[in-house]
């Protein structure tokens, strides 16, 4: 079941949520209480502010009313109130006695202030004193201020009001201008947090994202350069490291793979011939004893005597039979098997012996064969007997199909040695390459060959994990190369 991958999208939004939730919002929070504070505190001091303003034009009038009201003057008394009006914006003025009688007024006030307590604590305290209350329907703040006369008693009171609207005004200037600071405040830090996580982190994150997206068997190698934030780069490096490391592991299962096929071809091919060979062994063995005797009945008929001419006969019987000899040999040859007994070993000198031995071959007595580098050392791990086999068929071979000269040569090839065998005979037609190592295949007219020599050599570089390859000499015939593998650390 393929593994679900989180997309950029969801990615940048589950981040930048989580920046909004953990970050933005507790910070506006706290802001918004800081300013609610603040403002409450400012609301509380302005109408502080405005109960001193009163309190001063109170006092700045109240020495005047106290006398013009002790002389019974009304022309002062008149011009003091009206000069409060000049002073600061107010809503109404009013002189009262000390029995809360109004004697002189302007602007909207009270008739008389008997139920007002907080006239009766200014007289019976003699302290300034205010409060909210209501004045013909209207909201108002009442401030009252004592009138002493020159003895030193309270003679009468002054109220001076203002509007209650005049306090909400600033106050409610002062929330709008917070709203507003706190509205814009919030629109910059949520910017500043969604472009700067975007410029920081995001655009970064994403391409890890879309480097991940990349990763995949067959290409795990990161080639970007990492960038970012420390974090993310430190996030990319693991990346990096991840990807070799999976690159690494998917080459060495492949290898793995690789071999472990290899291994079961080779036991397969071991298999088969075990068992081939023990077929051909049985076959050999049944047919060993019958051979034997008709090559005893053709000497024996050969020393009675025979009519003149019929001696060809006994001729044909014992060439047959040494055909019928050698291909049982070579069919036996061709699928021994014993890699028990393989051991290092020095293919050069295996290629000496078998040189120097070629020319007593009957079939390779006209054909001129000519060594080259076997004068090194090239160890191989086999067994020497298939080995010699080997290079004695494929050697044999070449000097069957010359028409007189026959190069062999060892090079070494990277981590192999080639044994490479060349004629001046016809060559071999590219179309049949492919076939000359089927058993009993044979290139030569019937009764020239065997089809085994060859497939004797397929069998031993088979068993010993070599190869062959054919191609054309520039003697002008054939050019077969055996391939073998040389022994680590002579390489």
């Amino acid at each position: 079941m393929p593994r679900p991958v989180l997309s950029a999208g969801s990615m940048f939004h589950s981040l930048r949520l989580t920046l909004v939730l953990t970050l933005v919002i507790p910070l506006m929070l706290f802001s918004g209480v800081a300013i609610y504070v603040g403002v409450s505190a400012v609301g509380e001091n302005l109408n502080d502010r405005l109960r001193e303003d009163l309190e001063l034009v109170a006092r700045a009038v109240s020495g005047p009313l106290s006398r013009a009201m002790s002389e019974g003057d009304e022309i002062v008394m008149g011009e003091s109130l009206e000069s409060i009006f000049r002073i600061g914006r107010v809503y109404g003025a009013s002189v009262f006695d000390e029995e809360g009688n109004q004697i002189a007024s302007l602007g909207v006030a009270d008739s008389n202030v008997r139920s007002s307590e907080s006239a009766e604590r200014v007289i019976a305290s003699g302290e300034l004193g205010g409060a909210f209350r209501r004045v013909d329907g209207e909201s108002v703040f009442s401030q009252f201020t004592p009138l002493v006369a020159e003895n030193g008693r309270i003679q009468g009171l002054l109220q001076i009001t203002r509007k209650r609207s005049d306090f909400h005004e600033l106050v409610a200037s002062s929330w709008l201008w917070a709203i507003a600071i706190w509205s814009s405040l919030s629109l910059i830090v949520i910017l500043v947090v969604v472009l700067g996580h975007y410029g920081a982190v995001g655009r970064h994150v994403s391409r890890l994202l879309e480097i991940m997206g990349r990763m995949a068997p067959g290409s795990w190698r990161v080639t970007a350069v990492p960038g970012g934030p420390r974090e993310l780069r430190q996030i990319h490096e693991g990346l990096r490291d991840m990807g070799e490391r999976m690159r690494a592991a998917e080459t060495e299962i492949g290898e793995r793979v690789i071999r472990e096929r290899e291994l079961a071809e080779r036991l397969e091919y071991q298999e088969k011939v075990a068992m081939i060979g023990r077929v051909a062994g049985g076959v050999a063995h049944e047919l060993g004893a019958p051979l034997s005797v008709v090559q005893g009945r053709a000497n024996i008929l050969r020393r009675a005597g025979l009519k003149e001419g019929q001696d060809r006969h006994l001729d044909d019987i014992e060439h047959q039979v040494e055909r019928m000899t050698l291909i049982i040999q070579q069919l036996l040859d061709c699928f021994r098997h014993v890699p028990d007994s393989r051991r290092t070993t020095d293919l050069a000198a295996v290629l000496r012996d078998v040189t120097d031995r070629i020319g007593d071959d009957p079939k390779c007595g006209t054909a001129s064969v000519k060594a080259h580098g076997l004068d090194q050392l090239a160890e191989i791990t086999a067994e020497p007997t298939r080995l010699e086999l080997a290079c004695l068929n494929v050697i044999r071979n070449a000097c069957q199909a010359s028409k007189g000269r026959v190069e062999v040569s060892l090079r070494r090839e990277g981590a192999q040695w080639e044994v490479r065998v060349e004629d001046d005979g016809p060559g071999i037609d590219p179309q049949a390459r492919e076939r000359v190592f089927e058993p009993f295949y044979s290139t030569r007219p019937a009764g020239e060959g065997t089809g085994l020599g060859l497939a004797v050599v397929g069998s031993v570089l088979k068993e010993h994990g070599g190869y062959v390859d054919i191609g054309e000499s520039q003697l002008g015939g054939c050019r077969m190369s055996l391939f073998w593998a040389g022994v680590q650390g002579n390489e």
